[in-house]
Order: structure tokens, then C-alpha cells, then sequence
């Protein structure tokens, strides 16, 4: 095992404040620190999330983005279809990226065009399972 863990996820972008503005309103998060070409964001204070999440790191690059997310995070809400219809009040945009119609996710794109996904909720089955793991993990 290794004493190395993930600080934070960078993503470029030619306007890191309006970007970093659409995922802070998307995950709920604080910034924590912003210049004019850098923006970061961290999990609310005092959540679980919150020391244990990488932290979002928005770099102003001078140029746009011009070919498909080489990582894109995979979002799991407990209603898919509330979340999609408030992503897309944010400003992201259902995307095709060659899923097929016949998937349980939904392929999005925030305001630059970064692919992100939004993935079916647990079902029950599936939330006391986790838990059981959990607590057999101790």
C-alpha cells in the first residue's frame, strides 16, 4: 500500500469562475480559493465528504476545448431524473457520445462541454448492501 492519495482534480478552461460557478452549484460546494485564473473547490465544511473528497481545481488555459473528456466523473443521485432537469437549469446539456438508448446513465456536458455522467439511483437492495459493507469493514 501506498501513502498517496489524490489532492485534487485539475480541469482547464477559459473561464475558471464560470465554470467553477457551475459545478459549486452542481455539487453544493465552497470555494475555498480564486484568483483570476484559478479557482478551487471543496466539500462543504464539516461533511463527510469534506478532507476525504479531492479537491475541483478550475486553470484558465488560453485555448477552448476540442476533443472528448479523457476522465469525466460519473455522479450518483437518489432521483436521476430531478437531478438531469436541474443540471440542465444550471447550464449542462445531454450529450451523445455514442451511449445508445438503451443505458441506465445519463451523459451530460457542463457549460464547456465537459462530459460528466449522471447515474441511475441505488435501489434499496443496492443502499443496504453498502452499508452492510461498511460496517463489516468496521
Amino acid at each position: 500500500m501506498t501513502d498517496l492519495t489524490i489532492q485534487c482534480f485539475n480541469l482547464d478552461t477559459t473561464d475558471p469562475d464560470r465554470i467553477a460557478g457551475f459545478w459549486q452549484q452542481a455539487l453544493g460546494w465552497r470555494r475555498t480559493y480564486e484568483n483570476a485564473d484559478e479557482v478551487v473547490l471543496e466539500p462543504p465544511a464539516g461533511s463527510p465528504q469534506d478532507g476525504v473528497a479531492p479537491d475541483l481545481l478550475f486553470l484558465r488555459v488560453p485555448e477552448g476545448r476540442t476533443v472528448k473528456n479523457r476522465w469525466h466523473p460519473d455522479l450518483r443521485p437518489t432521483d436521476q431524473a430531478a437531478e438531469v432537469a436541474r443540471l440542465e437549469g444550471l447550464g449542462a446539456r445531454r450529450v451523445d457520445v455514442g451511449q445508445g438508448d438503451d443505458v441506465s446513465w445519463v451523459v451530460m456536458a457542463d457549460p464547456d462541454g465537459n462530459e460528466f455522467c449522471v447515474l441511475r439511483a441505488f435501489t434499496a437492495e443496492e443502499r443496504a448492501q453498502i452499508a452492510a459493507e461498511a460496517a463489516a469493514r468496521g
